[in-house]
């Protein structure tokens, strides 16, 4: 029959000083760094992800209580840390996405150890290794608290026990951030969130100078002894007096969440590199690295390379020192980059004549189509005139035509006259000289 408790994972001192780590050699202090260590990422990468102090500390328990029974030399500290945010999310019901946790990790990472901050592709080979990284870590924090997640913590009895001895509201606060404080220690998986409680509301109440009930004594009615409270201030104090924890490579494989390890920029110095002429070519390279040595060997070697063949034609002249630049090819000697700009500048001005001469080429021609509009206009205009002129002259010659017909008329008309009133004039003479007719 198999029983099934609520909060029942707790170790004793024997237990902890015999634990997986250090069976795989690895000492106490080191242990102690990298708890503290794997605790810190927890409690910022929650605040990034924006989760509540609540996952936060189910996640930081979780941790404790893995590697409680793995080793560290077994199990990357970074990839178990991203494995119990995400679980702690998912048990205290404010659920995150792989891609956010894995994100977070990988800014948190660049930042400490002082790398450049690259972009974390959800789409690339690294992404996908690191998903399934993290899934299958999740599976073995279940597989080894047997899928008994509950944690029960000290922060919900705190309210209480103050509140019941009639403390200031002040010690609250600070009861509070030694409870979180205490959490980067191994307290959570060796006595019970109610002794834990105890403890830090007497240590500050010691630190305020607040006065507790003694007698009898308050912690009994909490469930509470003594012992257990001095250890859990003992452990407190501790912790306080160690430096800020770094990372330790125990972990055996590669557990970076960055595809590439770079160093930040480091300082430029400028040298002179002397050229077989006596000039001298100012040469940026690093001060550190192994690529900066390299890339300065490949230029000295490929000044080197010409000045090589002259001088194993002249082995026997020792008093040689320089070699004369007029016997160098310029097509040997790579070129300087003043030259290399200078000839892309001359290419681009050559563009630019080209494209001149083709916008000029264009006007000329638009001004020669204006000017044949032109000509033909006027060759119009001219006809217009030499027809209108046409039409004058004949109309000309039509008035000139009517004006002789109407004279010849009147003409006419002024002799019919002139007959008919002689005619007329005879006829009355001959009735007067003869009556009888």
């Amino acid at each position: 029959m198999i029983y099934t408790a609520i909060d029942t994972f707790y170790l004793t001192d024997d237990q902890l000083r015999d634990s997986p780590s250090r069976k795989d050699g690895i000492d106490e202090h080191t242990e102690t760094t990298l708890r503290i260590y794997g605790c810190d990422l927890v409690q910022e990468s929650g605040i990034l992800l924006r989760l509540p102090q609540a996952v936060m500390a189910t996640g930081q328990v979780l941790f404790h209580r893995f590697y409680c029974k793995r080793s560290f030399t077994r199990f990357s500290v970074k990839r178990v840390a991203a494995s119990c945010v995400w679980l702690a999310s998912k048990l205290e019901e404010s659920p995150r996405k792989a891609k956010h946790v894995l994100i977070v990790f990988h800014r948190m990472e660049c930042r400490r150890e002082n790398l450049l901050i690259e972009h974390l592709d959800v789409f690339s080979k690294k992404y996908s290794e690191l998903k399934h990284d993290l899934i299958r870590m999740e599976r073995h924090l279940l597989k080894e608290m047997g899928f008994i997640c509950h944690v029960e913590h000290p922060h919900k009895f705190i309210s209480n026990y103050l509140a019941t001895l009639g403390a200031p509201p002040e010690l609250r606060q600070e009861a509070w951030n030694l409870a979180n404080d205490s959490l980067r220690t191994t307290l959570c998986v060796r006595f019970k969130s109610e002794v834990v409680a105890c403890g830090v509301v007497y240590a500050a109440a010691r630190r305020f100078q607040v006065p507790l009930p003694e007698n009898p004594p308050w912690w009994l009615v909490f469930d509470a002894d003594q012992s257990g409270i001095e250890e859990v201030c003992r452990v407190l104090a501790h912790l306080y007096t160690l430096p800020k924890a770094e990372y330790i490579p125990v972990y055996k494989d590669n557990d970076a969440f960055t595809s590439k390890n770079k160093t930040p920029e480091t300082p430029v110095q400028v040298h002179k590199e002397n050229l077989p002429n006596g000039s001298s070519k100012d040469a940026i390279t690093p001060t550190t690295g192994a690529t900066s040595q390299d890339d300065s060997s490949k230029k000295d070697a490929l000044l080197k390379l010409p000045l090589g063949k002259l001088k194993e034609a002249n082995k026997n002249d020792d008093d040689a020192k320089m070699v004369p630049a007029e016997d160098l090819k310029e097509d040997s000697l790579p070129k300087p980059i003043t030259e290399r700009s200078r000839e892309r500048e001359r290419e681009k001005e050559r563009e630019r004549s080209k494209a001149r001469d083709r916008d000029s080429k264009g006007r000329e021609s638009d001004r020669d189509s204006r000017g044949k509009d032109s000509d033909r206009d006027r060759d119009r205009e001219k006809e217009l005139e030499r027809e209108r002129e046409k039409i004058k002259d004949r109309s000309h010659r039509s008035k000139d035509k009517g004006s002789g017909h109407s004279e010849k008329s009147r003409h006419h008309s002024s002799r019919d006259r002139s007959e008919y009133h002689s005619s007329h004039s005879r006829e009355k003479d001959r009735h007067r000289h003869h009556p009888y007719s």
